[in-house]
């Protein structure tokens, strides 16, 4: 029986709605009267002017919101358990691989890694009519209608699309009348709880094509503000579809969003380097050895670039100085339509000639100063005499970085290690984005992983940089296609195909990189299961008679499930009380020891049966919290009481469920 554990399991409990709540109160503390929120105080805080009480106003809508929203504020009755078999260098390795339905998972993850995740990098069904999604999300189940819905699975645990599950699990026909109802249903709860998880300064990006584009951005206005776009990138794949009846497309779109787009921007610079840059001046310094800094040299050089299939801001360095240096000519005319100040006319002298040369119309860009300042650096182009109107030359090893343009030209997918997934994103086009956004030690989230080109590409981009990037990826066990090459190829379901990809990505990147460099390549993997505590399961049903209801009651004296281990209690405890699932937890004489990467969060577990020498042993560690199960004492109250008073007088939270 819970009594005074209830605390615990009220602090442990994982509630969007609450948490929503909680930052009312915190912006808003006057209008909350007995806990409950005063609608009519909130409008004389914020006055009639910033409310809306027309009827008809813009928004976005569709048959199955509200349910949707109460998908996303009802608990998660399941928590995760290790699969050290299935992993990759389990307890070194900072990288995590989830086999789970992407919803519980992210549901699961919201206290342990809340604002911690720089960027989320999402390729969601694309709902083309074809593809298939699990949908609606039940938000008010028993325990049998759960198992009648996802618990479907094979001998070996393997989600199938037949039998009982094949009511969730289907292809959302474009001949459905709630075609894209279904979809955003389904995409609304993931990216609120997606949200959560971002740091203030973080991003998100979705990969969409014209199926869902339009209302995937209408979305993310809705939950992340229209303030916080950063604008849709166009990716050109450059290969039309081949079965189109209109228009042939041969584009994507990359929707991108910040949780809060001005600490983005104070933070970050949405630029990238150029993709050639070193290309160039390599070519110009092969060049300058073989025939020096002439004429023919330059002509030579210019005609070679012309001819590459470059950028166009790249194409416009074309020309080389007396100094070597690689430079594109740039404009030095005021640029507005008024006049500039009287001192910015002031003629520039032609180096040779000695005379004055012509000033723009409208006056030069820069006042004297900087004028004086490019002059010195010889960082201004004359013409052949004082005739010519002088340009700045902007030179290329100053200017290696530009910024992230609207278009983006790559081809559609690469072959995923040979691993047989229909198109893959190619992990060339992963790590364009990753350098763009992320730091070398930042959180990468990826809850629709498919055949895990993101963990791919943050391991190469370690690997080449020397960084600590760490990432997330989670991935539902669909079962492949009995007649798919993945099944031909022994994978049963896609979560297997994007572990062996990583598995193999890893080799890969560990074989090629210089001696002494150390990549983190490994990946813990865990799956999704149902609590191993009473009182955080799914309900039995919806009403009990007394008999039953007198039965549960005796049933949670013991509130730990029968078959639980103490490894997987601890890693759920864990969760529960927001450690992240690479953070350090050790097994020694019954005690689980959990800590944080910075080492200031010591805290004991205590889930198999204690006594004094024990507790004694373990004050003795001073910890932050002493967590210990009821079922521990074994009935035994006066060791419980004496347990609570010494950590007490130790300063050490103790805390029992």
């Amino acid at each position: 029986m819970v009594t005074e554990q209830t605390k615990v399991a009220h602090d442990l409990e994982d509630n969007f709605k609450q948490n929503k709540i909680l930052q009312l109160k915190q912006l808003f503390p006057e209008i909350f009267c007995e806990e409950q929120i005063d609608f009519e105080k909130l409008k004389l805080v914020l006055g009639e002017d910033n409310l809306c009480t027309q009827n008809e106003r813009y928004q976005l809508g569709w048959a199955g919101k509200s349910d949707a929203y109460r998908t996303l504020q009802s608990p998660t009755f399941n928590t995760l358990v290790p699969c050290v078999a299935e992993s990759v260098n389990f307890h070194d390795t900072q990288n995590v691989f989830i086999e789970a339905e992407n919803l519980e998972a992210l549901k699961i993850l919201q206290k342990s890694y809340a604002g911690k995740v720089k960027m989320i990098y999402i390729d969601p069904p694309y709902n083309t009519g074809s593809d298939s999604f699990i949908y609606p999300d039940k938000f008010a189940e028993t325990r049998d209608e759960y198992a009648k819905r996802v618990g479907d699975k094979d001998q070996d645990g393997y989600l199938l699309r037949d039998g009982a599950f094949a009511g969730a699990w289907r292809k959302n026909s474009k001949d459905n009348g709630h075609y894209h109802s279904n979809w955003l249903s389904m995409m609304l709860p993931r990216l609120h709880l997606a949200k959560t998880l971002l740091r203030e300064d973080g991003v998100i990006m979705l990969h969409i094509d014209e199926h869902e584009q339009a209302q995937l951005k209408l979305l993310c206005d809705e939950i992340f503000g229209e303030e916080n776009n950063l604008g849709i990138i166009i990716w050109d794949k450059r290969n039309p579809k081949g079965d189109a009846t209109t228009i042939a497309t041969q584009h994507e779109y990359i929707v991108f969003f910040a949780k809060n787009k001005d600490e983005f921007i104070n933070k970050n610079k949405l630029v990238r380097k150029k993709e050639n840059a070193e290309v160039i001046m390599t070519k110009a310094k092969n060049l300058i050895e073989k025939l020096g800094i002439t004429d023919e040299m330059r002509l030579e050089f210019k005609e070679w670039i012309r001819k590459q299939n470059f950028s166009g801001g790249e194409l416009a360095y074309n020309q080389i100085d007396e100094n070597g240096e690689v430079f594109r000519p740039v404009s030095m005319a005021w640029p507005n339509n008024k006049k500039a100040p009287d001192e910015y006319f002031l003629p520039l002298i032609h180096p040779v000639t000695g005379k004055p040369c012509p000033v723009p119309a409208k006056g030069w860009r820069n006042p004297p100063k900087t004028m004086k300042e490019l002059l010195d650096k010889n960082l201004i182009l004359f013409g052949y005499d004082e005739t010519t109107q002088p340009n700045r030359k902007y030179l290329l090893k100053e200017n290696i970085y530009e910024n992230v343009p609207s278009l983006f030209y790559f081809g559609g997918s690469d072959t995923a290690l040979d691993m047989p997934f229909e198109n893959p994103k190619p992990v060339a086009v992963a790590k364009k984005f990753l350098e763009v956004i992320v730091k070398p030690n930042d959180l990468i989230l990826d809850f629709f992983s498919g055949s895990g080109t993101t963990a791919h590409a943050v391991m190469q981009l370690n690997a080449e940089d020397g960084g600590n990037r760490r990432y997330i990826c989670v991935q539902l066990p669909e079962e492949t296609d009995e007649k798919s090459e993945a099944r031909k190829a022994g994978f049963a379901n896609i979560a297997e195909i994007s572990k062996e990809r990583i598995r193999r990505a890893g080799t890969q990147i560990s074989a090629s990189v210089k001696d002494g460099q150390s990549v983190d390549t490994g990946f813990k993997v865990f799956k999704l299961t149902e609590s191993h505590f009473k009182q955080w399961r799914r309900p039995l049903s919806a009403s009990l008679n007394a008999p039953q209801q007198l039965a549960l009651l005796e049933e949670f004296q013991n509130v730990v499930h029968e078959h639980a281990s103490i490894e997987n209690m601890a890693y759920e405890l864990m969760l529960r009380l927001g450690f992240e699932l690479t953070d350090s937890i050790e097994f020694i004489d019954n005690v689980a020891w959990l800590n944080n990467t910075a080492q200031t969060r010591k805290t004991a577990l205590l889930l198999d049966t204690v006594n004094q020498a024990v507790l004694d042993e373990v004050r003795a560690q001073s910890p932050k919290k002493v967590f210990v199960l009821d079922k521990a004492f074994a009935g035994n109250d006066a060791l419980k009481t004496n347990a609570a008073l010494q950590f007490k007088d130790a300063n050490i939270n103790f805390e029992t469920l």
